[in-house]
């Protein structure tokens, strides 16, 4: 058990219990290894008692993030931010484990900011709440901002990382806050819908999916495809590699040992599919841990995100980066010599929307909108422009919709899809076997 008494921030107190995620030390404290922030936080172990009006969180297995009090404190601030009552005093306190991390239920503390307001007033009040859209695209901003103009709908836009938004929707399972939740990866929606957690047999009808797009439309319509990406492309700079490998196994070869460097899955959401992609073609989870435990063996580096593993590259820490193409493209622009390059079979990433089930209804209308204006030719147009160096660099599967011309022929690459109803409900498990194992 570990107790981390009064950050700062917030002035409160911290209960997490630990798994694998978080190691208890000999000496008594905890380590908290944030790689996303390439630091490490050593808190002492205390065991004075918790007070009155104090915050918990219980965490297990939080998608198997490694939380650093950057983590922390985002949830933090988003949770107090998101309801007004919450400001001045609250009490989290943890009701159960959902989806490998501890549900909590949220509860004011405080009065209402007005005691004297009217019952009419309060129901204008609870008329304005604005649609709640988690998302972990870079053209989210001018998509919610676009959306809210073309609607008149308020919009509140929470975007952060796959990983955190996951672990956010996590602990408000007994409480959602989400209307939307938009990021990259079919994997962990088909998980969350396997929760009961999505809204199904809806499709936006503003504009026709092509074939592609249909197929990446799960039977029961649980969520939305929106476009997509390729999660494990091969970025290198060509004036150091002259021939790049061409199949996952040649990463295994003493050409490329401490060569490769990829991103922390339990951080980097986009590349949980990399994983069970890879594990997919080689037959199975225990032949796909065999082949990252080879890897590592050779000499494989293990970073946060894109931005930081595409980092590595520049600086000549590592010869090829396994990033998301649309990153490895964008960073093209800025960096010409850095080239792109598709193994034998390489990961589909769809873009993903889903809709909170458990919201009422009328902020589910507000949803099935938001997909709708999506879908629409004004919707398009701001995925392309939204974010041009980087996840504005996708497939497209709208019919009408055209792809950015530095963008390749989808048709060019060597694809897999792994059935994201049975690599969604591993995600969590292989994150942590991937962290306990892999992670140097």
């Amino acid at each position: 058990m570990v107790r981390i008494l009064e950050y700062s921030i917030v002035d409160v107190r911290l209960e997490s219990r630990v798994d694998h995620s978080l190691g208890s030390l000999a000496d008594g404290s905890s380590k908290l290894v944030s790689q996303r922030n390439d630091i490490t936080l050593d808190r002492r172990l205390e065991s004075s008692p918790a007070g009155p009006g104090e915050l918990f969180i219980s965490v297990y297995q939080p998608y198997n993030l490694l939380l650093s009090l950057g983590h922390l404190v985002s949830i933090l601030s988003f949770t107090m931010n998101k309801n007004s009552k919450l400001k001045r005093s609250f009490k989290l306190k943890a009701m159960g484990i959902v989806g490998g991390i501890s549900a909590l239920t949220l509860s004011a503390c405080g009065t209402s900011a007005s005691s004297s307001a009217s019952p009419s007033s309060a129901a204008s009040v609870a008329k304005k709440v604005p649609l709640i859209v988690y998302a972990a695209e870079g053209y989210d901003a001018a998509m919610v901002k676009g959306f809210q103009k073309a609607t008149g709908i308020p919009t509140e836009l929470e975007d952060h990382s796959t990983g955190t938004l996951l672990a956010k929707i996590s602990a408000e399972a007994n409480n959602p806050q989400w209307g939307v939740f938009w990021s990259d990866g079919s994997e962990s929606y088909a998980a969350l819908d396997q929760q009961g957690m999505l809204l199904r047999g809806f499709e936006p009808n503003t504009g026709t999916l092509t074939p592609l797009g249909k197929s990446l439309v799960p039977a029961d319509k649980s969520y939305i495809p929106t476009g997509t990406t390729i999660a494990g492309a091969i970025v290198y700079n060509s004036n150091v590699v002259k021939n790049p490998p061409t199949t996952w196994d040649q990463l295994l070869s003493p050409t490329w040992k401490g060569a490769v460097g990829m991103n922390n899955p339990a951080i980097s959401g986009p590349t949980y599919p990399v994983v069970a992609s890879i594990m997919d073609q080689k037959g199975g989870v225990s032949q796909g841990e065999a082949y990252f435990k080879a890897l590592a063996a050779n000499g494989l580096h293990v970073y946060s995100t894109n931005k930081v593993t595409l980092g590595a590259l520049l600086q000549g820490t590592i010869k090829l980066a396994i990033v998301q193409n649309s990153a490895g493209i964008g960073f093209e622009y800025t960096n010409p010599s850095l080239k792109v390059a598709y193994l034998d079979k390489s990961a589909l990433l769809p873009g993903i929307i889903g809709i909170d089930a458990k919201q009422p209804a009328a902020e589910i209308a507000e949803a099935k909108k938001f997909a709708d204006f999506v879908y629409s030719k004004a919707g398009q147009a701001l995925m392309l422009s939204g974010d041009p160096h980087g996840d504005s660099l996708f497939f497209p599967i709208i019919v009408g919709t055209k792809a950015h011309k530095v963008v390749p022929s989808l048709a060019s690459i060597p694809t897999d899809y792994p059935n994201p109803v049975v690599w969604g409900p591993r995600e969590a498990s292989l994150n942590q076997w991937f962290t306990n194992n892999i992670v140097q």
